[in-house]
């Protein structure tokens, strides 16, 4: 009978012990807020290579673009443009062309004002501000797509076979390039590549 009540004490300072521990605990930690989503990044187009043109397939063509959107940063004057486009960027393009044949080399330098993304392929617009061509002033288009599955990047380009304006008198002419207009990247490149970071058109900035 003594054992029993022994046990019965023991037990019961066990338990007083136990609830003492237990309200002198320290209280749970509340849980943590949510992490803020991280701000998406920019579009970009970031790279450089040497691309095949059946048309001149002797020569050495080669583009370097680094291009990121900094959206309604390019406001202009005309109606509904006083806070710029979402497709305003801002960046460098060069483009290399040796002919084989004669071994001269045309240069062009570029800063690109508009960028627009849709998946792994980017459209993207430059002004020359250099060239040994006479092309200084002109804006040009071009086209990056990010080759996925093991297939190649590619490139596409405004001149030479993709801006025409026939005239009713069938006369031809090279009309002015939009912002952001560029044909499909209908080159192959075969050296070097290009990575295309795709952003979706931001909103339009508040009032």
């Amino acid at each position: 009978m003594k054992n029993r009540k022994r046990a019965l004490i023991l037990a019961g300072t066990a338990a007083a012990l136990v609830a003492t521990l237990v309200a002198a605990g320290p209280a749970p930690a509340a849980p943590a807020a949510p992490a803020a989503p991280a701000a998406p990044k920019p579009a970009s187009v970031h790279g450089g290579g040497a691309i095949f043109f059946p048309y001149s397939a002797k020569d050495d063509i080669r583009f370097t673009v680094d291009a990121e959107s900094t959206p309604w940063t390019r406001p202009f004057p005309a109606p509904g443009g006083e806070k710029g486009l979402p497709t305003d960027a801002r960046g460098r393009v060069t483009i290399s062309h040796h002919y084989t044949e004669s071994g001269i080399t045309a240069t062009a330098e570029a800063e690109v004002d508009c960028l627009v993304t849709g998946g792994k392929t980017a459209t993207l617009t430059a002004v020359v501000k250099t060239s040994n061509v006479g092309w200084d002033g002109k804006r040009i288009g071009i086209s990056v797509q990010d080759g996925e599955r093991g297939g190649p990047d590619r490139v596409g380009f405004s001149w030479g076979i993709a801006n025409v304006d026939v005239q009713p008198d069938g006369s031809v002419s090279e009309p002015r390039v939009g912002t952001c207009m560029a044909p499909a990247p209908f080159t192959e490149v075969t050296k070097g590549g290009f990575k295309v970071t795709p952003a979706p058109l931001s909103p339009q900035p508040k009032p």
